[in-house]
């Protein structure tokens, strides 16, 4: 009798620790994705720097992103470079965005003198006002000032991705190298993550 209530009572024990792993696993996997598009660098003093084969097609890529972010009323926001000895000078037009790219009034911005979006900026704090918990990155420079986002979205416990046929670099193939070395994903995949919570 005693090993029967010993055994009922650890099969019972066992069942409650299962049901409370499954309860946290659907509460993990139910948790609402809330992404926002980095839009960085972009500018019109360092488009001729990078690589041509960057330059034909990423721009485009871009423009897909910021569409597919508009469309679905996700947050955008352009991320711009300037040393505050060296420039450019906001409101020049070096410093502003090349004509190609559709950043419009509407969209946030934030003005940068480090590599990373993050170093002396406000851009944690608006994306925690804003509830946004995926960071998406796309833009220039994929070996500098977008990587050096990546890692510090990721210090700061964001899930963080790069967008990886939207980014540009001085070198193509670093371009890829480092689309191959984080986690990125390509715009079709971008759009599949994006639009099936909402097809569900």
């Amino acid at each position: 009798m005693k090993v029967r209530n010993v055994l009922l009572v650890a099969v019972s024990a066992m069942l409650l620790v299962i049901w409370a792993l499954a309860c946290v696993a659907e509460e993990s996997e139910s948790e609402e994705i809330k992404p926002v598009l980095l839009v960085i660098d972009v500018q019109n003093i360092w488009m001729p720097m990078m690589a041509e084969e960057d330059v034909a097609s990423a721009p485009q890529k871009i423009n897909e992103s910021i569409a597919l972010f508009r469309e679905l009323g996700y947050p955008i926001i352009a991320v711009y470079h300037t040393d505050p000895e060296r420039g450019p000078e906001p409101g020049t037009e070096p410093f502003e965005f090349d004509d190609s790219i559709a950043i419009t009034d509407v969209d946030q911005k934030v003005i940068k003198n480090y590599p990373s979006s993050f170093v002396k900026t406000d851009l944690e704090e608006m994306l925690r006002e804003n509830d946004r918990n995926v960071v998406f990155l796309c833009g220039l420079s994929a070996t500098g000032c977008v990587l050096a986002t990546y890692f510090g979205a990721m210090e700061r416990e964001f899930t963080t991705l790069m967008v990886a046929d939207a980014l540009i670099s001085p070198d193509a193939e670093h371009t890829k190298t480092v689309a191959d070395i984080c986690y990125s994903m390509t715009l079709e995949k971008v759009r599949e993550t994006l639009e099936e919570p909402l097809q569900e």
